[in-house]
């Protein structure tokens, strides 16, 4: 049997062959470049104003947003 990271076995030809498909790409570069700018996008700005921080806005200290956080794990009828 051979090595796990050896060129002849099967997980480094799997990497060897995804890391040639992307040096030898063109088109796919810039659409893997806009599949980035459009996670960017949805998790950073999309965030920020649709998904505000509540336990921050309804709890002053820490020890009020653990507990907030304990009830409503334990109390799922709440």
């Amino acid at each position: 049997m051979a090595p796990l990271f050896s060129p002849d076995s099967w997980p480094a030809k799997i990497v060897g062959f995804y890391i040639d498909g992307f040096r030898s790409m063109t088109v796919g570069r810039k659409l893997w470049a806009l599949i980035i700018i459009k996670l960017i996008i949805i998790f950073g700005v999309l965030k920020l104003f649709f998904f505000p921080d509540l336990l921050k806005t309804n709890y002053s200290t820490d020890e009020e947003r653990a507990d907030a956080v304990r009830t409503t794990l334990i109390d799922r009828s709440r």
